[in-house]
């Protein structure tokens, strides 16, 4: 059986991470919002899975030190899909 991963899925692990991470830092959705220079409501909406666009989250992950371990984790996936040219 394949085990495919959703979009759905994905924004939501996104937003309970940032959920927990705005806890774990004592800010409210609020704050959070007021550091990054969006609204409440953005981040009201990305943790609950509905507006996880790559700019909020990679504002956010910027914000909790996440960008370059996330930076990495990609470029690792990049190379190691590469293949190797047959010319």
């Amino acid at each position: 059986m394949l085990n495919f991963v959703t979009i759905k899925e994905v924004k939501e692990v996104l937003g309970n991470w940032c959920k927990l991470e705005r806890q774990r830092h004592q800010l409210t959705q609020n704050e959070l919002a007021e550091i990054l220079g969006m609204s409440r409501y953005t981040i009201q909406k990305f943790e609950t899975g509905n507006n996880a666009t790559l700019d909020t989250a990679l504002k956010i992950a910027h914000h909790f030190d996440a960008l370059d371990p996330l930076y990495k984790a990609l470029k690792q996936q990049n190379e190691q899909n590469q293949t190797d040219s047959l010319y």
